[in-house]
């Protein structure tokens, strides 16, 4: 498997229109799915060689058996190529919703269920072995989690997730802290900080927070989605929410913007997976469109 580079490739998609405008016609999205049972839940970029992004994506399964984490190979306007991987050294987890590289430490993942649940894992050839898991901190009630993404800011690995949200009465609670791992393998969080987030687009069903990503300068980058049934109508946006940052005492701050700026709409898919590459602006999304399975795009000067 390849590893996680500091380096990938800017990759175009000149096609999109700005948050302002009215969203474009979805041609740059790529199937990489065709059934309920092979959404993207979340990714987690891995490398990139000879034109390809590698990446490992989570599905938000639930009966036993179904693939939980494969690899995904994506080349813009080429065939997206998903190899299953095996899920090993634990019970199949329920319901996963989000995947992220561990900083500083290769082929090491963290993975999130949407109750809480979070796994430290390796990745090794064809599976992935369960280190450890153990729950999020400030876990509230009615908490639903589709997010979680990892940044090091001010030399500090910092974590960063949040429940959905549900509609106009539930906006998402974004939540962060520093994070590292305990000696037996066990995420360990510092003192959590908390904000609300609500997306500005979609209406309706929206979840306000379907995932989100730290870019290199801090900003903190979050997926909304709208979401009607598993044969949709579906409707996404990704805005540039606010900032991750660390103060001089060591302190997690996390400032959200009282107007969060739509950066892209996107109309017919139910984005889940935002993942800023680092060293460029370049974004990838992945969908879980239930019943119409998943799709990946790439979208330049949005990180």
């Amino acid at each position: 498997m390849l590893l996680r580079t500091t380096v990938l490739a800017t990759v175009t998609a000149a096609f999109l229109t700005s948050g302002a405008a009215a969203p474009a016609a979805d041609d740059g999205w790529q199937q990489a799915g065709d059934d309920i049972s092979s959404g993207i839940s979340g990714l987690a970029l891995t490398g990139r060689a000879g034109g390809a992004t590698h990446a490992l994506v989570v599905r938000d399964n639930k009966k036993p058996g179904q693939n939980r984490v494969a690899e995904l190979t994506y080349r813009p306007g080429r065939s997206v190529r998903v190899e299953p991987l095996a899920w090993s050294g634990g019970a199949e987890p329920i319901d996963l919703e989000a995947i992220e590289a561990v900083p500083g430490a290769s082929g090491e993942y963290v993975a999130l269920a949407s109750r809480g649940l979070v796994y430290h894992l390796k990745a090794t050839g064809s599976e992935v072995q369960v280190l450890d898991a153990s729950p999020l901190p400030a876990i509230a009630d009615g908490d639903d989690y589709e997010s979680f993404a990892l940044a090091v800011r001010g030399g500090k690995t910092v974590a960063v997730w949040a429940d959905r949200g549900a509609g106009k009465e539930r906006p998402a609670t974004v939540r962060a802290a520093a994070f590292s791992f305990t000696k037996y393998g066990e995420a360990d969080f510092g003192p959590v900080t908390k904000a609300r987030f609500r997306a500005a687009y979609p209406k309706g069903a929206v979840r306000h927070a379907s995932d989100l990503s730290v870019t290199a300068s801090g900003r903190l980058l979050v997926g909304s989605a709208s979401d009607a049934g598993d044969d949709g109508p579906f409707g996404s946006a990704v805005s540039d929410a606010g900032k991750v940052s660390v103060g001089r005492t060591g302190e997690v701050r996390l400032d959200i913007a009282k107007s969060p700026e739509v950066l892209r709409k996107f109309k017919g898919h139910k984005i889940e997976a935002v993942e800023c590459a680092p060293g460029t602006r370049t974004v990838l999304l992945g969908t879980d469109d239930e019943n119409a399975g998943a799709s990946v795009t790439s979208v330049d000067k949005l990180g």
